[in-house]
């Protein structure tokens, strides 16, 4: 380990609602299963912001954020993962699971009661080494920069589960134009499906840049689309928009929930579910999730749009994503990778 003393420099929450700290701690010690990552790039992420603002209810505390992470295997916790060692690999939002539960036994691990997550009840990657459950590390395309990988392991993979669960309608909305709309963008685009961006009213810098990435239409949440959708995705955390998306999907369409966490959502006539309109949440990722989006986006190939920002500076990283002032991912690099 070449860290002075076996110290890593870390941003850290000891307190919802406060400042992250910057701070030398201890590097983790990988346990059984485990893998020490050397973080090279980790992205900022809005649950990253539910978790600092003391929105998501109990953390571990103090915790490091992060759960957007790419680098290098520098040592296992277990002499059957040696083969690892060397390897780059993702680290996500599922950090682990019981693997015994019904959920576990039949591919939906996403929704184990026993689940543990990155960033969140544990450690993650706002720091210079993380350790991850070797289950859910992901391989991460060699064609990719750090940097640009980075917002893949959660805008992407939650995007992209999300984008899986509205079916495959032609016409597909997204509201909240942020990390994850501007990669689903991609693949919806290169599936051949029409892109209809709402972004907050009035953002003309969001809805130009849905446009450049291929939406055919891009306006205000205020604003109802030139034509009913066959599926809408809500990536702002904004419960209001469920109605709003609702009046917007034609009978059997679909309204998914992409976030971990929303506002309340106020209630609304029944008439404007009825049809067989349905409304989904997703919850977190699998393993499978991982593997497959991995594989999809180099081939179409996704492109991320990205704001580097030194580690220390994560606070600014995350007041920059609270405005609003980001067009694409803010993503924040140690210091040994500048």
């Amino acid at each position: 380990m070449s860290t002075e003393k076996h110290l890593m420099w870390a941003a850290v929450l000891d307190h919802p609602g406060r400042p992250l700290a910057y701070r030398r701690i201890p590097v983790p010690e990988p346990k059984p299963g485990q893998l020490l990552v050397k973080v090279e790039a980790c992205a900022v992420c809005r649950t990253d912001l539910h978790v600092v603002d003391g929105e998501l209810p109990n953390p571990k505390l103090p915790v490091i954020p992060g759960h957007e992470v790419v680098g290098r295997v520098v040592a296992v916790g277990s002499t059957d993962l040696e083969e690892w060692i060397g390897r780059r690999v993702g680290v996500p939002w599922m950090g682990s699971v019981c693997r015994t539960c019904e959920f576990c036994r039949s591919g939906r691990e996403n929704l184990c009661d026993q689940a543990r997550f990155t960033g969140y009840t544990l450690d993650g990657g706002y720091a210079e080494y993380v350790t991850s459950d070797a289950y859910f590390s992901v391989p991460v395309p060699e064609q990719y920069a750090a940097a640009e990988a980075a917002p893949l392991l959660c805008a992407g993979l939650i995007g992209y589960r999300s984008y899986q669960t509205a079916g495959e309608g032609r016409l597909l909305g997204i509201y909240g134009f942020g990390a994850a709309a501007h990669i689903i963008a991609q693949v919806a685009v290169y599936e051949g499906r029409q892109v209809y961006a709402f972004t907050k009213p009035g953002d003309d810098t969001a809805q130009a840049f849905a446009r450049s990435l291929g939406a055919v239409w891009a306006a205000g949440s205020d604003e109802p689309p030139p034509r009913p959708l066959d599926a809408a995705i809500i990536f702002a955390p904004v419960g209001a928009l469920v109605p709003t998306a609702l009046r917007a999907v034609k009978k059997g369409g679909t309204v998914v929930c992409g976030g971990i966490h929303m506002s309340d959502i106020p209630s609304f006539p029944y008439a404007w579910l009825w049809g067989e309109r349905r409304i989904v949440s997703v919850a977190n990722l699998t393993r499978e999730d991982g593997i497959a989006f991995m594989q999809v986006a180099p081939r179409i190939p996704v492109r991320t749009s990205v704001q580097r920002y030194p580690l220390e500076e994560a606070n600014q990283a995350l007041e920059d994503l609270r405005h609003g002032r980001l067009t694409g991912a803010a993503v924040l690099i140690p210091p040994d990778g500048r």
